[in-house]
């Protein structure tokens, strides 16, 4: 196994260029496939979850093996069920072949797809026979992840009745469904809530355009962290391609960091132009957070992380999509948490609180990373708090930001590579 043991600088003064938006990404290659376009959007991000879609696009297999990207599960689904006249094998990593399906599935069937399960019910592989979908009014529960909604309404432009979404319950991730009604608004959709819990899109078809994707808000929250958690009170990043006011739900990632000492300042605040922000300390820290993560639950385990380490009680609550991840985060939080001290409690599968309880931390195994990028995104800033912080199966950075560790040691932190047993 292998193993990065982290030790951070003493002065934290750095320039990141981040990688690209991989929600972006995403969402425009289905998109500018659909629109049959033949200039792919400039800017993609260079991981994992991303360069799958490419080559499943670009290579188009009977069998598309998407590995452990959930994203790429969720849109090449519906995006394969409206190829007329083409079949393919859907499938993933063994963790993938477990992360339910079966509602995307089932409401594309109302629409009239042809899939089929090759392994277990309500589970991926799947047979998808692509047909043309009539479309129609669909109703879908709201609290279902936004990137099953956001599947279906990608292929809403294609259907010859276009698509009446209809969204029961509380509506979670809604950011997520914004952005994906914003990039295909880019390309020519005309899609949009027609009320509080319905979206409507029309048979309207996507055009082809040369297309630039801004970078990741959701790869910026690691540096953000660093910058709470770093002793250096003049500690200072400058983070390149961000825009404000972008439509990434994770941008509000600079909201929620000003409650916990960090400041943000753009070089410009010009609407659809990508720029640098300076992140710098601004002494004020609130002595607990409240914070309700529905919108935004990628942040949940930066913000763990980070206010654990301030000495900052929290009450996370609207994080009920963290059981079905890349690994089940909540337990994963808890188990790895308690390595480094601290004792956190989860309530109904969807709050973590931290009342202040510490215990004795016991990182002699390292802190473990589940092939979920997050946790080793997220805890690796901590080692600016904790001296040689051991982080096992680094690599999981590359579904989301494949240079990170080497952005960290451009940084001047030391990671050190081992092969441990185990």
């Amino acid at each position: 196994m292998t193993q990065y043991t982290i030790t951070a600088p003493s002065r934290l003064q750095h320039t990141a260029q981040l990688p690209a938006s991989k929600s972006i990404s995403n969402r425009a290659l289905i998109i500018h496939a659909l629109s049959g376009g033949l200039i792919l959007p400039e800017n993609l991000s260079d991981c994992d979850d991303t360069e799958v879609i490419v080559s499943a696009l670009k290579d188009n297999q009977y069998e598309i093996n998407i590995k452990a990207a959930g994203t790429a599960m969720r849109f090449m689904t519906a995006y394969l069920a409206v190829k007329n006249g083409e079949e393919h094998v859907l499938t993933g990593t063994e963790r993938m072949k477990h992360r339910p399906i079966g509602v995307l599935v089932d409401a594309l069937r109302f629409l009239g797809a042809d899939i089929r399960y090759v392994g277990e019910e309500g589970f991926p592989p799947l047979l998808i026979r692509g047909k043309k979908l009539r479309g129609g009014v669909l109703e879908v529960p709201g609290n279902i992840s936004s990137q099953y909604i956001s599947a279906l309404l990608m292929i809403g432009p294609v259907l010859k009745k276009g698509l009446t979404l209809r969204l029961t319950g509380d509506v979670i991730s809604r950011p997520y469904i914004d952005l994906t009604l914003w990039t295909m608004r880019e390309f020519g959709a005309d899609a949009e809530w027609s009320d509080f819990e319905t979206i409507e899109v029309r048979p309207q078809p996507y055009h082809e355009r040369a297309y630039y994707i801004e970078n990741d808000w959701s790869a910026a929250s690691y540096w953000y962290e660093m910058v709470a958690l770093s002793k250096d009170k003049d500690a200072c990043v400058q983070l390149k391609g961000l825009m404000d006011g972008s439509k990434q739900g994770d941008s509000s990632v600079r909201y929620i960091f000003s409650l916990l000492g960090v400041k943000s300042h753009f070089e410009t605040t010009q609407q659809g132009v990508p720029t640098a922000v300076t992140l710098q300390k601004s002494g004020r820290c609130l002595p607990r957070l409240e914070y309700d993560f529905v919108n935004a639950p990628d942040l949940a385990q930066t913000f763990v992380v980070t206010c654990a380490l301030l000495d900052v009680p929290f009450h996370f609550r609207g994080l009920s999509t963290l059981k079905i991840k890349e690994t089940d985060r909540i337990e994963a939080l808890k188990k790895e948490m308690r390595k480094l001290g601290y004792v956190i409690q989860d309530v109904n599968d969807s709050e973590l609180i931290w009342d202040g309880t510490r215990c004795e931390p016991a990182l002699e195994d390292g802190i473990d990373t589940y092939e979920d990028h997050r946790m080793a995104l997220a805890f690796a800033p901590a080692a600016l708090r904790i001296a040689s912080l051991p982080i096992n199966n680094p690599w999981v950075v590359t579904k989301s930001y494949p240079h990170f560790w080497e952005d960290l040691r451009k940084a001047q932190f030391d990671v050190e590579r081992l092969e441990v047993k185990g």
